[in-house]
């Protein structure tokens, strides 16, 4: 709609005062105030007057007004209604809700957490004190021990937070306890929609899925929580800022995932009500093509009002990896995770009768000690062979196997495209084979689509996962030769035999952190018809593979771990909290930081290698299916993997505001200027020349002619320091800097160039980086990334 939303209303309608915040400052709109309430009335009565000017009562249903971040609203229309709307005076934009999807421990002590962050905030005990987080995904359990007061210090009130807690509907109870300090749920959308079931998707904050329990504790989870599973004790569970709040905006479901619709509302009310950080683990099911650019949608114009309004959002970046241009978080103000593999590695192995070790995965317990076991395939101890048909190598139904001849042995099951759906779960083998007294069970992966992803599973009974196709092969052509059968088939005698190693302690391993395979690459997009950038995405690595954390016993979105408190899931959705609750202990010790000052400290204090001191690594197909380790780029790892001991202490920052934002929007041509102003009531009066200029701790220039100089501003944030600035780039492209050496006072700025010239067109990006080295020892890093073209 025509007309300022509240964060940026700077007065001139008669009776309404000016209800605006200055980017820079550090005052945040008070939403009590009787300005922003009558001003937020007066907005919702203009949207409700026309929907009643233009269409008949009942024709029409409207599901939110946007009042903070952006002036509009949701409504559920015909298309033809929708095309009437979008002629009717005061309407500036349209837009056809799309969908979004979920991006689906020992990582603080793998980051440092301990020793090197929590004693600036006091101890773990205080790490993260009164900074909010907010959660917009599944919900939340509540009674999960991640969450609870009772161990802790008492929990004071957060002035500056104003969320309110539901009420659950069956209990009566509302979800806060002083660590989840807000609980709201949106819903709307899914509902007009046909796709919300109150059954199973909880008409309240509460978790029926897992995934929002997870990030959270992921995020701000209590320290030193016990991960028992099974009768087994996996670790302790921590969160990186374990005393920081937790506000929940639920828009995410089991099934269907959410709407856009539904996600903005939620967006809208977080930073309405005062949350510092926001946590986005989703991201849309495809770049919304009603939108020519990635940058402007209602998605991205309101986390651009949120950035404005002083908070720091933080996104997954998307598990369409490992191929290029498969990012779904595109905007520079957003802070944007890629996904790790940190040191922690499980693995087992399965002996053979013949002397073969076969590896697998699962965090079973061994088969007794000294001994071997028969081993039988499910296929060949059923029944009745007309229940063929019920996948019985699935080894999902007990009923369908013959328990005498399975009872003591080790059961042989396969591993079906069921499986990858999630129709049939590893858990469920694993019940199986108990209930049948089986001793154990293995399961073979004889065929895999490329990109199955295979995590291990907890279980209390012994198993393994053949994940290999030719060691499932070796155990097959094993199994076959050593079994005797009749003319018919059937099994006459079984000799193969075998053993399952114990898998329930980790192997830390130095080749960490990689890149996940999952894990979305860039180069980062501008349009719908994919073409490149001039904006480096992802922003940085954070822990994504294989992380314990909180799940909601009812929570079905992974099969294996239903009715389990905890859960040990990968994507990038595990990565962005890892961010989240990292910048809030950032934020705890730099409370007048921007959101891109906390963006910039991250980045420019991460690192590009592994623990054994190599370049980093990233997961990559060669061939068809086989998994291969290959240098990592830019384009994998944004400025690298995150050290937040040294973030905290970063010496120099790139700072910037809202206005950089819009030149960036008003620099890049894919975009129609109308547009820029539709969504942000500001016309395009300030350019940067190019949207490579935009102050970010990344250079990217996607289509290099000739000769390009960018300049960029850093600030100091620490003492009075001397810096050298060096550079290096890949021989395609030159790389000089200017000057050679500045040096800066506490809180002041200085300006530096780099000019990439083509030396040589290649066809493919050159990389590289500008060092800045501190005579107090501060290193600050930017990667560089250019692609050369002639004239």
């Amino acid at each position: 709609m025509e007309g300022e939303p509240i964060i940026s209303y700077r007065g001139g309608i008669d009776g309404f005062e000016a209800t605006a915040v200055e980017f820079d400052s550090d005052n945040k709109i008070d939403v009590t105030s009787e300005s922003v309430t009558s001003y937020a009335h007066h907005l919702e009565k203009r949207h409700d007057m026309l929907l009643d000017l233009l269409f008949d009562r009942g024709t029409f249903k409207k599901l939110y007004s946007y009042r903070h971040l952006i002036n509009g609203f949701a409504v559920h229309i015909s298309p033809e209604q929708a095309e009437i709307l979008r002629r009717a005076p005061g309407v500036k934009s349209v837009d056809r809700d799309w969908k979004v999807k979920k991006l689906t421990t020992h990582t603080p002590q793998f980051l440092g957490l301990p020793t090197g962050v929590w004693p600036t905030g006091g101890g773990f005990d205080r790490a993260g004190e009164d900074i909010v987080i907010g959660f917009v995904d599944s919900g939340i359990y509540p009674l999960h021990p991640s969450f609870a007061t009772h161990f802790t210090d008492p929990y004071g009130p957060v002035p500056k937070y104003t969320g309110k807690c539901e009420v659950d509907p069956e209990t009566k109870r509302n979800y806060c306890n002083g660590k989840i300090v807000g609980a709201q749920h949106f819903a709307e959308a899914a509902k007009v929609a046909g796709a919300f079931n109150p059954d199973i998707d909880y008409d309240s904050p509460y978790d029926g899925d897992g995934h929002g329990s997870h990030t959270a504790a992921i995020a701000a989870g209590n320290n030193g929580i016990p991960v028992r599973m099974h009768g087994f004790e996996f670790g302790k569970a921590s969160g990186m800022a374990p005393r920081a709040r937790i506000a929940v905006y639920k828009a995410l479901y089991r099934i269907f995932g959410g709407f856009v619709a539904d996600v903005v509302a939620a967006i809208d009310q977080a930073v309405h009500d005062g949350v510092d950080i926001l946590n986005l683990s989703v991201g849309p099911n495809s770049p919304p093509t009603t939108t020519k650019t990635t940058f402007l949608n209602p998605f991205d114009a309101t986390l651009l009002s949120a950035v404005k309004a002083g908070v720091f959002v933080v996104q997954a970046a998307g598990n369409g990896g490992p191929f290029p241009k498969t990012l779904l978080s595109y905007s520079p103000w957003i802070a944007t995770v890629a996904a790790a593999v940190d040191d922690r590695r499980y693995k087992n192995h399965l002996t053979l009768g013949n002397g073969n070790i076969l590896a697998g995965i699962c965090l079973s317990p061994a088969t007794p000690a000294n001994r071997t076991f028969t081993l039988v395939a499910a296929n060949d101890v059923m029944l009745d062979s007309s229940i063929a048909k019920y996948s019985p190598s699935d080894c999902q139904r007990p009923e369908l196997l013959n328990r005498n001849l399975v009872e003591g042995k080790i059961l042989l099951c396969g591993y079906s495209f069921n499986f990858v759906v999630g129709t049939s779960s590893i858990k469920k083998v694993s019940e199986t084979a108990k209930s049948l007294g089986a001793v154990g069970f293995v399961l073979a992966v004889e065929n895999a689509s490329p990109g199955t992803k295979f995590d291990p599973v907890p279980l209390g009974h012994p198993g393994i996962l053949i994940t290999d196709i030719s060691k499932s092969m070796e155990l097959i052509d094993y199994y076959n030769v050593s079994t005797s059968r009749d003319w018919t088939g059937r099994v006459t005698s079984f000799k193969a035999v075998g053993s399952i190693g114990e898998g329930l302690e980790p192997i830390l391993h130095k080749s960490a952190p990689q890149v996940a395979l999952f894990s979305a690459r860039g180069p980062n997009i501008k349009d719908y018809s994919f073409q490149d950038a001039d904006l480096l995405k992802p922003d940085m690595l954070a822990p994504g593979s294989l992380i314990w954390a909180a799940w909601a016993p009812n929570g079905t979105d992974e099969p294996n771990y239903i009715n389990e408190g905890f859960a040990m899931i990968s994507g990038t959705s595990m990565a962005a909290p890892h961010i989240a609750g990292i910048a809030a202990l950032l934020k705890q010790n730099h409370p007048h930081w921007s959101p891109a000052a906390i963006k910039s400290a991250l980045m420019t204090t991460a690192t590009t290698i592994d623990r054994a001191e190599r370049p980093l690594q990233a997961l990559q197909y060669s061939g068809s299916e086989t998994i291969s380790f290959v240098p990592a780029t830019p384009f994998d790892y944004g400025s690298g993997h995150v050290n937040p001991r040294a973030a905290l202490n970063p010496g120099l920052i790139f700072d910037a505001g809202y206005e950089d934002y819009l030149g960036f929007l008003c620099t890049t041509p894919a975009i129609d200027k109308h547009e820029i102003s539709n969504y942000t009531h500001t016309p395009c009066n300030y350019t940067l020349g190019h949207p490579s200029n935009l102050n970010t701790p990344s250079i990217t220039i996607s289509h290099l002619v000739g000769t390009q100089t960018v300049t960029r501003t850093v600030t100091n944030v620490a003492g009075e320091e001397t810096y050298v600035i060096t550079a290096r780039m890949a021989p395609a492209v030159a790389i000089e800097t200017w000057p050679p050496a500045m040096t800066l006072r506490p809180g002041t700025s200085q300006k530096f160039s780099v000019t990439l010239s083509v030396r040589s067109v290649t066809g493919t990006y050159s990389f590289g980086e500008v060092w800045l080295k501190g005579s107090r020892g501060h290193k600050v890093r930017i990667p560089v990334v250019a692609n050369g073209f002639y004239r």
